[in-house]
């Protein structure tokens, strides 16, 4: 970043800013007429100074200007003007006067919103290029440079500074030109009034920066205060697991209570100074018109200055203040800026920063990391001081498998690091071939090197994104947009500094990794993904998620289609009992009350849950079907039996699983409802009503046998069915998609799809033999690879926390086997699973990179004789050892073609 905020500023906006200050100097005629008009009106109109000599009539637009006689004396004639009446002179003269004050306010309007527009555009600009620094912070600055902090930078911190770039050179200008064009005229009118407004003007500008320095003080103070408050507030969050293990809630309350408390001491002392200096300020504005007034209408009653011309002094003194108060602010602004300017370079510091060594052409990109590794003198030191590698030198031909025992130390953790260039603390020289590896375009170590750590790290987004993450690295094509849209877009993009690409453009390398469309690289996925031991889980993912019928029209027609072969398969092999289908006339008694009364799948959230009792669509629907007591009723029956049962009980208790009506914190409000009711039934509000109703909304009868259903009033609730459903059609109501054993319901997930009914709570192990089934069917009907390519668009959440452990690991191999790397580097990727889960992992990624090299860090030797070569450590010397008669690495088996679109380098 450039150290000065204003060379930083004129660099990138100077052409706007010349322009803009070009309108404000062509604004300044037309101020300083709109000055000079109210002397005119009160003179020559209303005191008739116009029509002195007994003329009926006066020039009106008369364009002359008389000098004073300091200034020579004379007059100057522009435009002889027309001639009007007295009552004339002052309609013209004060319609003129409000054309000036629309001309000002149109320059003004202008000017604002020009300095918004590139404070906006600059603000981009500087949140874009912090960001790209963000991209080159080192692995070694990652450590120490909070991502909380980092990220209010970029978003809160240079709110500010964004909005004082509009202002930086544009607001001195027109202001200082507005205050000397106010002040110009009041010398002109008397020079002893202008001098009186200087001498008080000067007064504020020498004390009040100066009382505004412990402004800045404490406002840098508090700035680094609320970035700190913000960060701890992030680790908090980051480690809350281990608050609540330990039961360290007050500690960390207390702790945040005291960072807040010294916030607000700081903040209590810049309200104090601030408003001190204002009314300072206030008063010094308010000295002035006293002198005017004193001053003025002495010279006014001895007649040295007329009445007009002392109205047009106050009123030019009225302009002068805020523009002076707002060029005092915008020092003060100036100085806070460049404090938080400073202190945004200094978190960006260049020392933080990867240097920028781009390839000279596209051939030097696309060199393999083949040939001879050669390291030599490398030295590593702990944080202690302590030489981890001291002097370590080896050399091994690539490509070839290298396990880095570690046997408990952290040299092997290190060099793996350094391979994958990871770190860059260490001395000595890697050398690839010709190429020094530390001098190797960040683009190319992006495309030949992948490098799995003990923690992976997954976006927010699907497991397709974070998958084909690797292979993003430049747009290959372009997607039609609207010419108009793209052109302003690409017009922004340039002005800002901001990339021209669009993230809707093709960014993904088919061809990188021997794929031909979206498809076929699903396909490639989902084989890595299975081989990776990940298949089952992918296809469990498709069943849970949902598609758009009419994007997959052909997919949904087959999933009806297996729906039915499903219940056939059913019928044929005596399993019918093992799930209850919809049917729009029949109860299904393994379902809510709710999905039988709405008979489909609600999509908004008033129709889910509890909200459904509260739905005015719903209750009006079930109160015409004579429902709505009999629900009530039942909700006092179940809300009786949960208090009974769950009397005494602590929360948390598997009953409270068990029976999900009343949570352990609502006992105490179901039990006043009781006793109200106790009182008589015309004791319950609309509310305890409503709250009993959401109660049978949930119940199973299977699931939860508490006797409350029977044959007859099932069959009300079926023909409630049909009234429900007339009433939301008839609002247009979008809230539920409803059943329809033809068609595929988008809202429902496509096991719901597939099964259309739900699996009985009353047949033993009838889950496991439905999922049996299942997938027997989707087998059958080659569903298999659609239902898989549905759970790769399965969302991830924030760092992958929606999956397991072994999930996000297998997910971050499969990243970097995809983009088929000349170098992998493994460094605890393994540590989620059992050993012999490990050891199957590791023949699949020897099999897969049998023509490129894999390093891979091993806590023991257990395992190192499947690779090549093994390196040691022992007293900071790397040892290397070959395996004692390997197989040829080009006598390995030949993979399959499927092996060789994953692993091989074309």
């Amino acid at each position: 970043m450039e150290k000065s905020l204003f060379r930083y500023i004129w660099t990138h906006s100077r052409r706007d800013q010349l322009i803009v200050c070009a309108v404000v100097l062509a604004s300044l005629p037309f101020y300083f007429m709109s000055l000079d008009l109210p002397r005119q009106i009160v003179n020559q109109a209303i005191q008739g100074e116009a029509f002195r000599d007994g003329n009926a009539t006066a020039p009106f637009l008369h364009l002359s200007y008389d000098w004073p006689k300091w200034l020579g004396g004379g007059t100057l004639e522009i435009f002889e003007g027309f001639q009007v009446g007295r009552l004339g002179l002052l309609l013209g003269l004060s319609t003129l006067f409000l054309f000036f004050v629309v001309v000002n306010g149109a320059f003004k309007y202008w000017i604002n919103v020009a300095k918004g527009i590139l404070g906006e555009r600059m603000l981009r600009r500087m949140r874009f290029d912090l960001f790209s620094m963000v991209l080159r912070f080192t692995p070694d600055a990652l450590r120490t440079v909070k991502s909380s902090e980092t990220a209010t930078i970029i978003k809160d911190e240079v709110e500010p500074i964004g909005g004082f770039i509009g202002d930086a050179f544009i607001t001195p200008i027109f202001l200082g030109m507005q205050a000397i064009t106010a002040l110009v005229f009041i010398m002109i009118q008397n020079v002893w009034l202008g001098l009186i407004a200087l001498a008080v003007i000067a007064v504020q500008f020498t004390i009040i920066p100066r009382l505004r320095r412990e402004l800045l003080r404490l406002g840098k103070q508090r700035q680094l205060e609320s970035r700190q408050l913000a960060g701890r507030i992030a680790e908090v969050q980051d480690g809350i697991e281990v608050v609540h293990v330990h039961n360290a809630y007050n500690w960390e309350r207390a702790e945040i209570g005291h960072r807040l408390f010294n916030l607000f001491s700081v903040r209590l002392k810049i309200y104090n100074r601030k408003f001190f200096v204002k009314s300072l300020n206030n008063f010094l504005a308010q000295l002035t018109p006293f002198f005017f007034y004193a001053i003025g209408g002495y010279f006014a009653l001895r007649g040295t200055l007329d009445i007009g011309q002392l109205v047009a002094v106050i009123g030019a003194y009225r302009e002068l203040p805020p523009p002076l108060k707002e060029l005092i602010d915008w020092d003060q602004q100036r100085l806070d800026v460049q404090v938080k300017y400073d202190q945004v370079t200094q978190h960006f510091a260049e020392e933080r920063l990867v240097p920028l060594h781009e390839a000279r052409d596209a051939a030097d990109e696309d060199v393999p990391l083949t040939g001879p590794l050669v390291a030599e003198e490398i030295r590593v030191a702990g944080i202690h001081g302590d030489m981890i590698i001291e002097g370590g030198a080896f050399a091994i031909d690539l490509p070839a498998s290298v396990a880095l025992i570690s046997n408990g130390g952290a040299a092997a953790g290190m060099l793996a690091r350094i391979i994958a260039r990871r770190t860059s603390e260490f001395s000595g020289q890697i050398r690839i071939g010709e190429h020094d590896l530390m001098q190797l375009p960040v683009s190319t170590v992006g495309r030949r090197i992948a490098y799995a750590g003990v923690d992976p790290i997954l976006f927010p987004g699907s497991i397709r994104d974070n998958l084909v993450y690797g292979l993003r690295s430049k747009p290959l094509g372009r997607i039609e947009e609207e010419k108009r849209e793209m052109d302003r877009r690409i017009a922004e993009a340039i002005r800002t500094g901001n990339p021209l690409e669009s993230i809707a453009d093709q960014w993904v390398d088919y061809e990188r990794i021997g794929a031909r469309d979206e498809s076929d690289l699903d396909r490639i996925l989902l084989d890595l993904l299975d081989r990776i031991g990940m298949g089952d889980t992918i296809y469990l993912f498709g069943l849970a998620g949902r598609i758009d019928p009419e994007r997959h029209m052909a997919l949904a027609e087959r999933v009806v289609e297996a729906r039915h072969r499903l219940r056939e398969t059913f019928q044929a092999n005596g399993m019918a009992d093992l799930v209850e289908p919809f049917d729009p006339d029949l109860y299904n008694s393994q379902a809510t009350i709710a999905e039988n009364l709405l008979f489909g799948v609600p999509i908004s959230d008033e129709f889910k849950g509890r909200n459904l009792a509260e739905n005015g669509q719903f209750r009006s629907a079930i109160d015409r079907a004579g429902l709505t007591d009999d629900l009530v009723r039942m909700g006092l029956q179940i809300a009786e039996t949960m208090t009974e049962i769950f009397e005494g009980l602590p929360p948390g208790h598997s009953l409270f699983e068990q029976f999900s009506f009343i949570g352990a914190e609502e006992l105490s409000e179901f039990a006043s409802i009781l006793r109200r009711h106790a009182r008589g039934e015309g004791n319950l509000k609309r509310e305890d009503r409503t709250r009993l109703l959401a109660l049978p909304l949930a119940y199973i009868e299977a699931r939860h046998r508490l006797g409350l259903l029977d044959g007859q009033l099932m069959a009300r609730i079926v023909e409630a069915r049909g009234r429900v459903r007339e009433v939301l059609a008839k609002s247009d109501s979008e809230g539920v998609e409803f059943y329809d054993p033809e068609q595929f319901c988008a809202a429902a997930p496509l096991r719901d799809n597939l099964l259309f009914g739900r699996v009985s709570y009353q047949v033993a192990n009838a889950r496991i033999r439905v999922t049996e089934a299942v997938a027997a069917v989707v087998r059958e009907l080659d569903l298999l690879e659609d239902i898989e390519r549905i759970g790769l668009d399965y969302q991830v959440g924030t760092a992958g926390r929606l999956l397991s452990p072994q999930e996000r690991a297998s997910v971050n191999l499969v990243r970097c086997l995809v983009k088929r790397p000349d170098i992998l580097v493994i460094d605890g990727a393994f540590a989620p699973f059992d050993e012999s889960r490990s050891q199957q992992m590791l023949e699949l990624l020897l099999e897969l990179l049998d023509q490129q090299s894999l390093f891979m860090v091993l806590p023991n030797d257990r395992q190192a004789g499947s690779f090549d070569v093994q390196l040691r450590f022992r007293d900071g010397q790397i040892i290397t050892e070959k395996t004692a008669a390997p197989a040829p690495r080009s006598a390995r088996p030949e993979p399959d073609a499927a092996q060789r679109v994953a692993g091989e380098v074309a």
